[in-house]
Formats: structure tokens, sequence, C-alpha cells
């Protein structure tokens, strides 16, 4: 079947295509578009990063926002026990200093600020879109983007199935990279929506959606098809 478990049967999308799929969700769902909004990329366009990456990169991201979430709870006199906690973990599936991202690493180190903890935490929603691209978590969990993700859920997919990083990238079985354009493209237009809504709050509709967790999934979907390592780096225009 293929490292992306694309099927035979899977039908190829042209981008306009896709779009037009797209916006009949979003009508369903009563969130406004734009129907002249630019396409995203045909599949025979991107290439997805390999699975070694992006594997290394969930765990990286898990361990990160975990720690900065629970630095941000606790008190001052425990975020250095908290750290050393967290670099345990990721030493343990084989993750090194240097595969953290920019950010990351201050969190492991003295030079953190408060607001480089708010930014970390919030990437339990990046981890969230890779592990629905890994075929960890379901279409209706990633689709819902009117609240956080369930941060019990997200740790306990890494903590509570897999025993070493060998084991954990063996339960990755990665979408294939249709259904990768599919909810990128939702939450292309999703963050749309949110941008309008602030700029128009009288005429435009979001639903429930919650913009902060549009904005992180959207990276991860973005960060998965892109050039870009550190997805702090990739332009998340509409």
């Amino acid at each position: 079947m293929g490292l992306f478990g694309k099927s035979k049967q899977e039908v190829i999308l042209t981008p306009l295509e896709r779009r037009n799929n797209t916006i009949e969700k979003l009508k369903k769902m009563g969130i406004s578009y734009n129907e002249g909004l630019p396409t995203i990329e045909s599949s025979s366009e991107i290439t997805v990063k390999d699975i070694d990456v992006i594997c290394k990169r969930a765990i990286g991201c898990l361990f990160s926002a975990s720690c900065a979430a629970t630095m941000y709870s606790e008190q001052d006199a425990l975020i250095a026990d908290i750290i050393k906690s967290h670099i345990a973990y990721l030493s343990h599936y084989d993750i090194a200093y240097d595969d953290l991202l920019p950010q990351e690493k201050l969190i492991f180190s003295s030079n953190f600020t408060p607001q480089n903890v708010i930014n970390v935490a919030w990437s339990y929603e990046i981890y969230w879109g890779i592990i629905w691209a890994s075929n960890l978590i379901t279409n209706k969990e990633m689709i819902d983007a009117s609240k956080i993700c369930r941060v019990e859920r997200a740790v306990g997919i890494l903590l509570e199935t897999s025993k070493d990083y060998d084991f954990f990238k063996g339960m990755f079985k990665l979408r294939s990279v249709e259904k990768i354009l599919d909810m990128l493209d939702l939450y292309y237009c999703y963050h749309w929506a949110c941008r309008q809504k602030r700029l128009h709050p009288d005429i435009s509709s979001i639903g429930k959606l919650n913009e902060e967790v549009v904005m992180e999934r959207r990276k991860a979907l973005e960060w998965l098809i892109r050039e870009e390592q550190d997805w702090d780096e990739i332009p998340l225009d509409t």
C-alpha cells in the first residue's frame, strides 16, 4: 500500500476541486468563506516530510509543550525539577537538544521569557495536527477547532502506548497527501474566516472556531509539506 496508505481508488483532486469541497463543508458549518481565496498546491507539487523527521518533531513538540504548560502553572521553585524531568523524557525517546526548535530550546535553558513559555505551551495544538496526519486521532477530533485539544489524550498517545522511539514511530501510518491537503485547505479557510471575524465582526461568521487553535494546527499541516524545519518561520498568510 505504500508509506502513505494511498489506495488505487483514491481520487486525485485539482486545487479548485479541493476548494469547492472545502466550501461545501464550510457552508454546512455556517462558517464564512471567500471564493476568491487562493487555492493551495496540488498533491503533485508537494512532498511530505520524512517519517523520522515527523516522528522526532512530534515527540520534541509534545514534551516541550508539556514542560512549558507545567512551568506556567507551577511555582518558580519547582521549575528546575520540571525541566529536569522533561529532559529525561526527551532522552528516553532519543530526542537530542539539537532536535528541538529555537523556542523549545529556550524552555530548557535559563533564557526563557513568560511569553516564550506561553507560545510553546500552545504547541500542544501543533502536536495534535501532527498526530492526526499520522492517523493517531480521528478526523472528527481534528476538524473540531472550537476548543483546545484533550491534553491527557495527547500525552497518553505517546506515554501510555509506546515504550520507546521505535515503537512510537511504528504506530505512525501517515495519511495520504490528498487527505493532508484536504485538511490543510479546510484550516486555511478556517484561518481566513477567523481573521475576517476580527476585522468585520458583524458580517463574518466562524461558528465556534477558536482562532488560536486554528492557527497552531494550521502550522502543523503547513510544516508537513514545507521545506522549513521551524514552523515559526512558515508564513501563515490568508
